[in-house]
């Protein structure tokens, strides 16, 4: 599995490193699009669903770890046969490589360069994908909230029957009266990612394609800002290094051997626990490629060719949306849903204004848009196209 895609010296091409950087996000979008089609029939997928970002990260947490424990490696960087090396000033005596190219010494990851490699691969990512999914729903809300109006400000029935207050309305306001300082800290908090995350984002992504092109020109040898953070070259791994890894990984494994203590029976019990986990480890990469891969080719394969070449599906009409609300400088509706709010007479010739939903005579609404090109109610822009004739008067 290892893919040397051009290039000379140890020194990866950069379609190898973009490769492995993206490597994660795809896989990540396969499993998630397989755990969909199953949960079709295991209706207890859902919950794994639910908990997507958690569930990948644990995976990645397991799958990085071990990666850069053992082969000073990321999950993706190793599969393309490329490892982690420090950036080093001055030669040291042991396990150091002298980049001639670029005059910089190599030497092995050192124990807070892995731990802080795997928060970038790992921790980081997560944050991230929080932080985007607080940002859509906030961004959702606002924008829900300046075409709809909030949810106790919405035109209902009531508001054309003009009652007054109702006690739904007061039990809302009371409860949105003793809102907890938990619940406000939170709601202040969404408002701030809301704010502050677009220009976070934009930062990474600017200084992302900065790094990345910089490193294309051969002007760095760094091809992220973490990488450099951390003090990280990503070399070619050479078949001694290969070598080095399987021989320091059967010593590692050696001395969590020796470590097992209890009675005979518990060694073996803890010794078969170990020696899965490591199988599981070994074939992890490979294994999720695979499954995957074979999952696809398995769900074409018995998709027969008239489900094909079907008709789609033809599903339910979604619910309409809530009506908009009023504007305070419109013209307030009658509480007879018959009657023209502009003539206060009985609606002739109804037709409606597509942009708002408001039903009229046509000759009024007709003047009205001609004049203002807005709704009279809502106040929302409109033109003589979005009035449309009723045929059926509701």
């Amino acid at each position: 599995m290892l893919f040397q895609v051009g290039g000379q010296g140890t020194r990866p091409t950069f379609f190898e490193m973009s490769a492995a950087q993206q490597l994660p996000s795809s896989l990540r979008s396969a499993l998630a699009y397989s755990l969909g089609v199953m949960a079709l029939r295991r209706p207890i997928l859902h919950k794994v669903l639910d908990y997507e970002d958690e569930f990948f990260a644990l995976l990645m947490l397991v799958l990085e770890t071990h990666s850069v424990r053992t082969t000073d490696a990321s999950f993706a960087e190793s599969l393309y046969g490329l490892r982690r090396r420090s950036v080093k000033i001055k030669i040291k005596k042991g396990d150091v490589h002298l980049d001639s190219a670029n005059g910089i010494q190599l030497s092995g990851l050192e124990k807070h360069q892995r731990v802080l490699s795997v928060v970038f691969l790992v921790v980081l990512p997560y944050l991230k994908s929080k932080l985007h999914s607080i940002y859509n729903k906030e961004r959702e809300s606002q924008l829900h909230a300046n075409l709809w109006g909030s949810s106790d400000e919405r035109f209902d029935d009531t508001d054309y029957l003009d009652i007054g207050v109702t006690p739904v309305d007061q039990t809302r306001a009371v409860s949105d009266a003793e809102l907890s300082s938990r619940a406000r800290i939170l709601r202040g908090a969404k408002k701030f990612i809301g704010v502050c995350y677009p220009l976070i984002h934009a930062g990474h992504e600017g200084a992302t394609f900065a790094y990345q092109l910089l490193y294309l020109l051969d002007a760095t040898g760094f091809y992220s800002l973490g990488l450099q953070a951390l003090g990280i070259h990503v070399c070619r791994a050479t078949g001694q290094e290969l070598m080095d890894a399987s021989s320091r990984i059967s010593r590692m494994r050696s001395r969590e051997r020796e470590r097992l203590r209890g009675p005979p029976w518990l060694k073996k019990v803890q010794g078969a626990l170990l020696t899965s986990m490591y199988a599981v480890l070994d074939y992890a990469q490979t294994g999720l490629i695979a499954a995957v891969f074979i999952f696809k080719m398995m769900e074409w394969w018995y998709q027969s060719a008239e489900e094909r070449m079907s008709a789609p599906t033809i599903y339910p009409p979604p619910p309409p949306p809530p009506a908009p609300r009023a504007a305070k400088e419109g013209i307030q509706l009658p509480s007879d849903r018959t009657v023209c709010p502009l003539c206060s007479e009985k609606r002739a010739n109804p037709s409606v204004v597509t942009v708002s939903g408001f039903v009229f005579c046509y000759g009024c609404i007709y003047k009205y848009v001609s004049q203002y090109k807005r709704c009279p109610i809502t106040l929302i822009p409109a033109e003589l196209e979005d009035v449309r004739r009723l045929f059926h008067d509701m």
